[in-house]
């Protein structure tokens, strides 16, 4: 059993986070609370800081002003040494995989294994095979990722991110570049997966329209902070301008098509003694 079976208690809590890279604030007094056991969508548009979210979850980031709380433990003020087994109960799946091509598929799975267990071989054959058979890939076992499709390969990815049997897993753009066959797989296995083994999910996703077959709560993150969390249903009746242009796909609104500029015409007129 992962140890995120309870559902009384918020398995994340992202407690009045600001962030600063490169003089630039990223997240402004952001506050979310993320439930556990269940999937949870981070939304928004390109450069809110969805992903960012996601390193404050591993430590890859700290925040200049707030608290990262994962299932009672303030993620921020772990030292090298506790955050080294902090994470070994955090999955990843990367958006390209990041698959070692020169390992098999067996290889890629069991690498975790072998580097954090003392499990005999015998058993850690055992267990990859039964994570490739989660994912319908058990025959694919002694096959190098450059002869499997890049669906296939983002399965292989889940396995190996499901290996070590984390109460939570991490999926950054999981469906970027699938056909939709693949992405209706990769839907089905995240839900499946989340409520067979009672993990917490949390999936950074553009696919609006695929958010409501997947998640139980979706969350807009835009302007340093989050603007709506939601069942998705409930998202997609909402009024509130900017959540309505991002559910809806609308070229302009709160978030403008133009970058802010000079007027045209003045900018026309000045052109050549700026360039000159």
């Amino acid at each position: 059993m992962t140890q995120n079976a309870r559902t009384d208690q918020p398995a994340i809590e992202f407690e009045d986070i600001k962030l600063i890279l490169g003089g630039r604030t990223i997240l402004d007094g952001l506050n979310l609370s993320i439930p556990s056991g269940q999937v949870t969508a981070l939304m928004g548009p390109s450069g809110a800081g969805k992903t960012t979210l996601l390193r404050l979850i591993t430590g890859q980031l700290k925040p200049d002003q707030g608290r990262v709380v994962v299932n009672g433990t303030v993620v921020n003020e772990l030292s090298p040494k506790e955050l080294n087994q902090y994470r070994k109960n955090v999955g990843v799946l990367l958006q390209n995989g990041a698959l070692f091509t020169d390992l098999t598929v067996f290889d890629n799975i069991a690498l975790p294994l072998r580097e954090h267990t003392q499990l005999d071989e015998s058993l850690i054959r055992r267990v990859v095979l039964l994570k490739l058979h989660t994912v319908g890939l058990r025959g694919a076992a002694q096959l190098y990722p450059r002869e499997l499709s890049g669906g296939m390969n983002r399965r292989i990815a889940m396995a190996r991110a499901m290996a070590l049997d984390p109460g939570l897993m991490l999926y950054d753009e999981p469906f970027a570049g699938l056909d939709p066959i693949s992405m209706g797989i990769s839907l089905r296995l995240i839900r499946q997966v989340n409520e067979a083994l009672g993990m917490t999910s949390i999936v950074v996703t553009h696919d609006v329209h695929e958010v409501s077959k997947l998640a139980h709560l979706a969350c807009i993150i835009a302007h340093g902070h989050i603007i709506a969390a939601a069942p998705p249903a409930e998202l997609a009746q909402s009024q509130e301008p900017l959540v309505r242009q991002f559910m809806q796909g609308l070229p302009d609104g709160p978030v403008a098509f133009h970058y802010p500029a000079p007027d045209l015409s003045d900018d026309l007129l000045n052109s050549g003694e700026q360039h000159a």
